[in-house]
């Protein structure tokens, strides 16, 4: 989509004489992305910029992304680039964080690029530990961690269960390594965030953690910085409409993982993640059969609840409702997603799909019983941001045992594997498995081959 921009500032002038250090460049372009910020924007802009003269040994560049704000923001945003030099300012008109900081990372002519938020919430002493690794080319992304040893935070405990569980969700459902997505406080190589970018789809809050989970996906390093953080009181973010969002792009970011789509054209340090062709054997398979029975349950146990609360009190209807959706959910996931059918160990395996579902809700409840730990008067918004969060855990770890205990190959006691299992691989003719390994089968006129014992290969 087309925007319009306005640009308006002073160039980048040369390191101050008092921190040359041989000659050695590396511009460094911060970026502070706004919105309706007319209140603290000069002040704020005016403490960086005195930090940076003062302290950092490298050229920088300080640029002000206004994106659509409608208050006195842009006009602030212009005189401090008329009495600070160094200092740019961009105005697109239309609002997201990520699509200013695309916008301007994207044309940056700067080594490399970061940005911080205007409340500067973050110590801005962490600043040259975050840029120096990405200087040298030792890394490239690096982040500010408020979740990692050596941190010191001040917030209050609605944000910080939030963030956490965000961040929980972020490592067991997309098996992200780094620790914070969330702090506002980030940079990288300029050539590596323009190769980068193309493949970002998000315009908004979720842009930082595509961004890092792309590059992940990618093999790129990405340094982390603990970070002294305290929290802006007067922040305005739409804590559920965020959530929302997050978990949307979450999801879509999980499709493109699965279909192998989740690629730019950068090369990394390491191998690249595994992508679609890559992931345990049936798993791209299995995945979305797991989500559609899944979805269809919910509306199911919905609609049943109603029904039943003609007859009776809400406790007995949401447990009657679930019990019978969850008796559906194991059996439709046991045919559909797993593909193993008869009636053999059908009692059994619905005995242990009910222990999973057990397992889940403990998950969820006590996500709840933390939060209101943690802050007694949380919100119904709060709560409801958190219970999704804790499902989103519950139904990863159902699946994740339906799939290695419940209908796991070994435990079916068949044959053959159940389709799409770890174990269903293809055998070629003279024996060998299309991963390689050696096994001793024999054909049958069906063309079914029975269990083997692998007979070569290691693991």
């Amino acid at each position: 989509m087309s925007h319009l921009v306005t640009e308006r500032g002073t160039p980048a002038g040369p390191p101050p004489p008092a921190h040359d250090h041989g000659g050695r460049g590396g511009l460094v372009e911060v970026v502070v992305p706004v919105h309706n910020e007319e209140r603290v924007l000069a002040a704020s802009v005016r403490r960086l910029h005195a930090y940076l003269a003062d302290t950092f040994p490298y050229p920088f560049r300080i640029t002000v992304a206004d994106n659509a704000s409608t208050d006195g923001t842009w006009r602030v945003a212009q005189e401090l680039t008329a009495r600070l030099d160094r200092v740019h300012a961009v105005h697109l008109d239309l609002k997201g964080r990520g699509r200013a900081l695309r916008h301007v990372w994207g044309t940056s002519d700067a080594d490399v690029v970061a940005y911080m938020d205007v409340d500067l919430s973050t110590d801005l002493d962490a600043f040259l530990p975050l840029v120096a690794p990405l200087i040298s080319g030792h890394s490239d992304l690096a982040i500010g961690s408020r979740l990692t040893r050596g941190s010191a935070v001040v917030r209050g405990p609605r944000r910080e269960v939030i963030s956490r569980c965000y961040n929980l969700l972020l490592r067991t459902a997309l098996a992200a390594r780094f620790s914070d997505a969330q702090c506002g406080f980030k940079a990288a190589r300029t050539e590596i965030v323009q190769a980068l970018l193309p493949s970002v789809e998000d315009e908004e809050w979720f842009f930082d953690t595509e961004l890092l989970l792309l590059a992940e996906r990618n093999g790129l390093r990405i340094h982390e910085v603990p970070v002294d953080w305290v929290d802006d009181p007067d922040s305005r973010v739409d804590v559920v409409r965020t959530a929302r969002d997050d978990l949307r792009g979450m999801a879509r970011v999980a499709r493109r993982m699965l279909t192998g789509a989740f690629r730019a054209p950068v090369g990394g340090r390491r191998a690249p993640a595994a992508g679609a062709a890559d992931l345990p054997a049936g798993m791209a398979r299995q995945l979305p059969a797991f989500a559609v029975i899944g979805a269809v349950s919910t509306v199911a146990q919905l609609i049943l609840f109603v029904l039943l609360r003609l007859a009776m009190g809400p406790l007995w209807a949401n447990a009657l409702s679930l019990v019978v959706t969850t008796i559906g959910n194991t059996a439709a996931n046991r045919r559909f997603t797993f593909g193993v059918t008869g009636a053999r160990r059908a009692f059994r395996q619905q005995l242990e799909g009910g222990a999973a579902f057990l397992l889940g809700l403990a998950l969820s409840t006590g996500g709840l019983a933390l939060l209101h730990a943690a802050a007694p008067g949380a919100s119904r918004a709060v709560e409801v941001a958190a219970l999704i969060a804790a499902n989103a855990v519950a139904t990863l770890v159902r699946f994740l045992l339906m799939r290695a205990w419940i209908f796991h190959p070994r435990r079916l006691g068949d044959r053959t594997p159940a389709a799409g299992s770890p174990h269903a691989r293809g055998t070629r003719t003279d024996g060998t498995r299309a991963d390689g390994i050696r096994t001793d089968v024999a054909i049958s006129g069906d063309g079914r081959a029975p269990a083997a014992e692998e007979t070569g290969g290691t693991r």
